[in-house]
């Protein structure tokens, strides 16, 4: 209450947003942007008039995060009036919302304000409870609501959210006006109170019965399909699927549209993917409508994949992700038709995907997306699965869920926005715990990137991935298990690789005719064979992906120019070189790009501060003069370095080329 008060927020409104959280941070209540809740209260307004508002729930805000300005203040009068009207449309009906917002700056109110403002009572929650789902989404779900609440609620037919909904809550409300809530068949549940204490406890008890009524009922498994004896594992499926839900944007450019995947298992999920009924409950339609934003009319089905025989899963797989678009194409021109104001397809691709034996995936344009996806799904799946071991799931019609896919207002929510230039993509960045590492790290992630940081020390990586908003890992280069590991935790968590940044290096001294082969066999296996194992362990999964790839490499103008007791460091840099040409020629064929970035005295791993002020020293220069000992007389930063491994990941027409970045220094020049 006191962080609130000083905003000039009362405490009805305080007490609207703290309860909010509570429903919004139980994910059996409410997912993601889904439920509303909402006060009638008092506010001042510009010239300090007392106005009677509803504070209700912004479109698309989150529940479990919200905050006061996430419950937008409207006036209540003018949204009452509305009841006397036959009909508004949906444009009208969101323009009056609007224009009578306290703050013209809120987002828009729910697409349910509405139904809030034709109920009388001060306090009102609605949820799409698992369990309430699971009781309703039947064919006799209207039937076994009655039973379980009697005439604590009312229960009303399925009608798409919106004014007409409104007003039909509205009629059952005053035919009962004791009820302590509304059960709205195949869509979710409303709870009243005078206080916000009520109208959650309402919430919670109702919920309760139905949880209760759900464990009365004798519980039935679906029957397993046969398995093969051997599966495959989600990593090394994950970026078959996700090549085949990719699509090109121009192929000439190297541009795809592509996914991030999430992966998801456990126990519910396996009894769920493993059913041998699952086509038909799988695709019986949505838990809840507005899920279909999210998660398209119905999954992706892929067939069990068996070890060893991947070629033979990516082939099924591909004929399922062809005959899913196909269905969604016949869908959606099945139901345009009727339209009166005609649709643009949304694209055809599916957002969930599930796999007998392993799970499912998750599918978004981020990580935030895809874990969103994944959720939903997981909510359907115990909501079916709940129906289905007591009866038998039922959906709204098909017209009703493209009614709701299609609906401007629900669109609305998920907030379209350009991407930026790496959206969709996954990088990894080696050495990423050190000064140059965390900058190519940071500025992939920057322009839209997933970012996986590995390092060998595993707090830098995890501390450099904690600010910048990516997955820091442990990882010795120099280990090919270590490496694989990396790779596999990369794809697991995104599901596939599509930009490798090969970092990690340091800086063996020494006179090549007097360094013993210990310390220079130890540079090889850093500075050359570690390259080595990155590139083969990223090419793997690209190739999988068949959407191309780009493969950086810091090679140190070492490997161009050596220096003066830098054998150790330069002989191995300069293979590296080699060896970034050679994946070049070799994999150019498969669209991977290869590239490296010759950089010089940066204060870095291998550049300390100590050794700046004891080469400058030598030199009898400062720090500043010796470290902008270049052509244009300026220091090169770690950022200026991540810049140039940037735009190597951005060009899609340069392979086997060099970016030197030093300042200006014609001996480094590759030409």
């Amino acid at each position: 209450m006191k962080k609130y008060a000083g905003a000039g927020v009362n405490e009805d409104w305080a007490l609207r947003t703290y309860t909010t959280r509570l429903l919004g941070g139980e994910p059996r209540l409410v997912q993601h942007g889904g439920g509303n809740t909402s006060v009638k209260t008092t506010v001042k307004d510009q010239v300090g008039d007392s106005v009677e508002v509803l504070c209700v729930k912004g479109s698309g805000w989150d529940m479990a995060v919200i905050e006061p300005p996430g419950v937008p203040a409207v006036r209540l009068v003018p949204l009452i009036k509305l009841a006397k009207l036959k009909a508004l449309s949906d444009e009208d009906m969101v323009n009056i919302q609007r224009g009578n917002l306290i703050d013209s700056n809120s987002p828009n109110p729910s697409v349910e304000t509405l139904l809030h403002a034709f109920i009388p009572e001060k306090f009102i929650d609605h949820t799409h409870a698992n369990a309430v789902l699971a009781l309703v989404d039947r064919p006799d779900g209207e039937t076994l609501a009655r039973e379980v609440y009697g005439k604590r609620v009312s229960v009303v037919p399925y009608i798409m959210p919106g004014f007409a909904l409104a007003k039909a809550c509205k009629q059952a409300f005053e035919e009962n006006p004791k009820v302590e809530g509304l059960v709205l068949h195949k869509h979710g549940i409303f709870s009243f109170g005078r206080t916000a204490r009520e109208a959650y406890d309402r919430m919670i008890a109702l919920v309760t019965l139905a949880e209760e009524r759900l464990a009365e009922g004798k519980r039935s498994k679906p029957v397993p399909v046969k398995l093969p004896k051997k599966l495959a594992a989600p990593t090394e499926i994950a970026p078959v699927l996700r090549g085949l839900v990719s699509t090109p944007i121009d192929k000439n450019e190297g541009r795809w549209t592509r996914f991030i995947l999430e992966h998801r298992s456990g126990p519910r999920v396996l009894d769920y993917v493993n059913g041998g009924d699952l086509a038909r409950y799988s695709r019986a339609g949505v838990a809840t409508p507005d899920h279909v934003i999210r998660t398209k009319p119905w999954p992706l089905i892929v067939p069990a994949p068996e070890a060893g025989r991947l070629d033979a899963f990516a082939a099924e797989a591909r004929k399922a992700v062809e005959k899913y678009q196909a269905d969604y194409r016949a869908y959606f021109e099945r139901h345009n038709a009727r339209a009166i104001l005609k649709k643009k397809q949304l694209d055809p691709m599916p957002r969930v995907i599930l796999v007998p034996g392993l799970g499912m995936f998750g599918l978004g344009a981020t990580a935030k997306d895809a874990r969103i996806a994944a959720d939903i799904a997981e909510t359907c799946i115990s909501v079916v699965s709940d129906a289905e071991s007591t009866g038998r799931f039922e959906s709204i019609s098909e017209a009703e869920i493209f009614d709701m896919e299609y609906w401007s207002l629900e669109q609305a929510k998920l907030g379209k926005s350009a991407e930026k230039p790496l959206a969709r993509q996954v990088a990894v960045v080696t050495g990423a715990g050190g000064v140059i590492g965390a900058a190519i790290a940071s500025a992939l992630k920057r322009e839209g990137a997933e970012v996986v940081l590995l390092d060998l020390n595993a707090d830098a990586a995890r501390a450099a991935a904690k600010k910048i908003g990516g997955l820091g890992l442990e990882c010795d280069v120099t280990s090919r298990a270590s490496v694989d590991k990396a790779f596999d935790a990369a794809v697991g968590t995104y599901g596939g690789v599509d930009i490798v940044a090969s970092n990690a290096g340091a800086a063996w001294q020494g006179r090549i005719g007097e360094v013993d082969d210990a310390t220079l066999r130890k540079s090889f296996e850093l500075n050359f064979f570690a390259h080595q194992s990155v590139a083969q362990a990223a090419v793997r999964v690209m190739r999988a992906q068949a959407t191309g790839g780009a493969l950086l490499f810091n090679v140190s103008k070492q490997a161009v120019n050596p220096g003066p007791n830098f054998g150790p460091y330069g002989l191995p840099k300069a293979a590296t070189l080699a060896l970034m040409r050679q994946y070049a020629v070799d994999y150019g064929q498969d669209g991977i790009t290869s590239n490296a970035v010759n950089a010089d005295r940066i204060r870095s791993g291998l550049l300390t501060d100590e050794m700046v002020k004891s080469r400058s020293k030598a030199r009898g220069l400062s720090e500043r003069d010796y470290m902008a000992g270049n052509l244009l007389g300026r220091e090169v930063r770690a950022e200026d370095v991540a810049e140039a491994f940037l735009s190597l990941a951005l060009a899609r027409k340069t392979t086997g080329a060099v970016l030197t970045v030093d300042g200006g220094n014609i001996a480094a020049a590759m030409r």
